[in-house]
């Protein structure tokens, strides 16, 4: 890959620690995380997995300074809580989990929107600008239909043009939210090939919730598994994915056999 290329999409030469700390959410009187603490590092891709309604997507939207919290995230010293949404929008692009975008844009307008934390008070893109959206699709193989509309496309189109917009705000932090959920599987084993590219040689740090684990096991070097609002393991996926701890977690007996290609765990429902 050409170093230009690394240079625009993510122009940090410092390496980038994400750290929450005993974030809490609540909606009403209903606590959804319950003090949640961990890290991601610059170079690494870190998975949150879990039952429905573990808090997973509630933990990446509170990362993102979307919904209010308690605790903190910080990064190199930085607490979000005190930049503005521009300041936060520097660090931190998010890939939402199906996002609605609006239909009659075209891919190469919706992606120029990851420009908007640069733009200046008339909002005129520039060059500069132009050539990060050009090599964001680029990156995720979406620049032939630049010019065709949102509304026309398949979902796993829409997917990577919603992660070059996020590859547009040239951030060194990366959240995604259930970004494989109703794609096929040659989208999702695309998708995290790139996710991985971008931990591994682009230097930036990934959190990324997933529903499957053999996925999870397969493209993350550590994996949080959350219940009800709390992180209950974390560590390299052969300490979390084990047995015991799948099947109290998803009320599922399953077994946990070797890879019989990769160095990695196989997570297999039990059978009678």
């Amino acid at each position: 890959m050409p170093r230009q290329l690394t240079d625009l999409l993510c122009p940090y030469n410092e390496n980038i620690m994400l750290k929450l700390q005993n974030l809490s959410v609540s909606y009403s009187t209903r606590r959804i995380l319950h003090e949640v603490s961990l890290e991601v590092a610059s170079g690494e891709v870190l998975a949150l997995i879990g039952p429905n309604g573990a808090g997973k997507s509630t933990l990446i939207r509170a990362a993102s300074g979307v919904i209010p919290y308690t605790g903190q995230v910080r990064t190199n010293g930085d607490d979000f809580a005190s930049l503005s949404p521009i300041q936060r929008a520097k660090y931190i692009a998010t890939v939402p989990q199906a996002v609605s975008m609006p239909p009659a844009y075209t891919v190469w307008e919706t992606v120029l929107l990851g420009r908007t934390p640069y733009l200046g008070f008339l909002g005129q893109v520039s060059e500069r600008d132009e050539a990060i959206a050009r090599q964001a699709l680029e990156r995720v193989s979406a620049l032939p239909f630049a010019d065709r509309r949102v509304g026309e496309l398949s979902g796993g189109e829409q997917q990577r043009v919603l992660l070059a917009r996020a590859l547009c705000q040239s951030t060194p932090i990366l959240l995604l939210d259930e970004p494989t959920a109703h794609l096929d599987l040659q989208y999702q084993v695309s998708l995290l090939e790139l996710v991985s590219e971008l931990a591994h040689k682009d230097n930036l740090a990934v959190l990324v919730a997933l529903h499957d684990l053999n996925l999870a096991a397969h493209y993350a070097d550590r994996i949080a598994l959350m219940v009800a609002g709390s992180i209950k393991a974390m560590g390299k996926p052969k300490e979390v994915l084990l047995p015991e701890l799948i099947a109290e977690a998803y009320c599922l007996p399953v077994q946990v056999v070797p890879h019989p290609f990769l160095d990695v765990p196989l997570v297999l429902p039990e059978t009678k």
